[in-house]
């Protein structure tokens, strides 16, 4: 059976691991850490915005076996926050177990704590990567899903140093790109106003350190806004955000909290004695990252060209994902690109012709966006999401945005792209076999 491994096991990496299994290929994850999913052990928002189309979209493609598990350990659903309409807020402490079991139902390797530190190449093809203290991994083809963020050299350079945040570099090691160790150019390109990199969006709160009425408010309404006074505002932090969709004025002018089974703070960090100025956070803790006080771990400053199908530039074999592939931000974003790698993987190692998903959809037509943006000076520079900012405002100019099923149902169908990631083939069998 050929063999599709795929280098990190955030939620790009579990989507091409996936994708892969379904097109009737063997799949192995190796993720350097302990847990699988990445970022998404702290993340929780699904749905928001133009994110809610493009989740659907992808069911419809047959690719939702993620957003399901999400939807699956929800603690709210149609939240409404600031700039933000009917989002669904899951549970960051049931994900992981919940992914791992939709791993296992497909029959899926994960290799824990095994971070790549080389490759065998034979031209411009990958034959094996090599893992610390492990025989060398064989593969057809692979797929790079290591992320965009440390190692803790990264948070020194371009921010206030590590933060200890949910990827624990120094514990496990820091990121080591797959495209890299192949000799390929990962990009540091700079925003607007030069700086290189952007901190992650948010911070997490122990519920236990919250007073007692703002926790109730919480939990009841999955969120809850705490003004600030006008002299404790600082509208230029808003900038330094990845996820500009979360980077309104209201994000400025309040502390706004979401319920994902611990307390979200939406704020890319924040002074601990400024926190505890706020009624009801006088005692507040951070658990993610542990020095939110000052800084949060920084992302996006390893990228590397691809074509639409996401196979990467100068490797016959080797397809990316997530925000390897580019300033595609978010959790949504990551398991599109994820699924598309992997399927394109398992196409290509089956000698099929790789997908390029339509443009008439949200999921092709970002994909092809941002693609496109390697080549515009400063586009790279920019961060884009289906939740907010440039992209969301893109989607809306396109018409793409919608939460009507059926309208989604019927765009995929008509583009031709109705469950070209359900089972294919063999996987079908194998999947039906349990």
């Amino acid at each position: 059976m050929a063999r599709v491994v795929v280098v990190g096991g955030g939620w790009s990496g579990c989507a091409a691991a996936i994708a892969a299994v379904k097109m009737g290929c063997e799949a192995v994850i190796l993720e350097k850490t302990d847990a699988i999913i990445g970022t998404g052990l702290v993340g929780g928002i699904m749905r928001n915005n133009g994110r809610y189309t493009a989740a659907e979209e992808m069911i419809a493609m047959g690719g939702g076996d993620l957003f399901q598990a999400c939807d699956r350990v929800a603690t709210h659903t149609n939240l409404d926050f600031p700039d933000h309409r009917h989002a669904s807020l899951y549970n960051v402490t049931f994900i992981e177990p919940e992914v791992r079991d939709v791993l296992d139902s497909y029959g899926i390797q994960v290799m824990y704590r095994a971070r790549v530190t080389g490759v065998k190449m034979e031209g411009r093809r990958i034959r094996a990567v090599t893992v610390k203290g492990a025989a060398p991994i064989m593969g057809d083809v692979f797929v790079d899903a290591t992320g965009s963020a440390g190692p803790p050299g990264s948070c020194t350079k371009f921010g206030e140093g590590c933060m200890m945040c949910v990827l624990r570099c120094p514990t496990f090691g820091g990121r080591v790109g797959l495209a890299g160790l192949c000799g390929v150019e990962e990009l540091q390109p700079a925003n607007a106003s030069g700086k290189v990199g952007a901190f992650s969006g948010s911070c997490k709160i122990a519920k236990e350190s919250m007073a007692p009425w703002v926790v109730k408010e919480l939990e009841e309404k999955g969120k809850i806004v705490l003004p600030l006074p006008e002299h404790m505002q600082d509208k230029a932090k808003l900038g330094f955000k990845a996820c500009q969709q979360y980077a309104g004025g209201a994000y400025a002018e309040n502390v706004v909290i979401l319920d994902t089974g611990h307390a979200k703070l939406m704020a890319p960090y924040m002074a601990l004695d400024k926190l505890h100025s706020v009624p009801g956070l006088e005692k507040a803790r951070y658990l993610d990252p542990y020095a939110g006080g000052l800084g949060n771990s920084v992302r996006f400053t390893a990228m590397v060209r691809h074509n639409k199908a996401l196979l990467v530039d100068g490797v016959e074999n080797l397809f990316c994902g997530g925000e390897k592939a580019g300033p595609l931000v978010g959790h949504t974003e990551a398991i599109t690109s994820g699924t598309v790698a992997g399927h394109n993987a398992a196409r290509q190692v089956l000698g099929m012709e790789l997908l390029v998903v339509s443009e008439s959809t949200a999921v092709g037509d970002s994909i092809s966006h941002v693609t496109n943006m390697f080549d515009v000076p400063g586009g790279l520079g920019m961060k884009y999401t289906y939740s907010g900012s440039v992209y969301f405002e893109r989607m809306l100019e396109l018409g793409l945005y919608t939460t009507d099923h059926d309208v989604v149902r019927e765009r995929v169908r008509a583009a031709g792209m109705e469950n070209i990631f359900a089972p294919q083939g063999a996987a079908v069998r194998q999947v039906a076999a349990g």
